[in-house]
């Protein structure tokens, strides 16, 4: 039986494959990180929202031949995870209340 990170693999390569990509490489980890960021800092569906997103614009970028592919994608991840963390810290979450005293006064 395959493990996840060999399925992920296989699927990438097959989604390359499909799509006449096969000479790109892509960091199957790194996207996978970004996909966690945006779930955690934005919403969970902003994970396939921003992964999407920053490939397309990596695309975008390689494909006019402003970056190669690698330094495209890089770039991009590194935006989406920038903005998906500004997000956060700009945005009150839903545990985020009042300070609750713990009683003690010099606390």
């Amino acid at each position: 039986m395959k493990s996840q990170d060999e399925t992920l693999e296989d699927w990438c390569r097959a989604l390359l494959q499909a799509f006449e990509l096969e000479d790109v490489e892509v960091d199957v980890n790194e996207v996978l990180a970004l996909a966690g960021v945006a779930a955690h800092s934005v919403v969970r569906p902003a994970a396939p929202l921003t992964t999407f997103i920053a490939g397309f614009a990596a695309g975008m970028a390689s494909g006019s031949g402003q970056a190669p592919d690698a330094v495209s994608m890089q770039a991009a991840m590194g935006v989406a995870r920038a903005l998906a963390m500004d997000y956060a810290a700009a945005t009150p979450q839903p545990d985020d209340g009042p300070a609750v005293s713990s009683g003690n006064p010099g606390a």
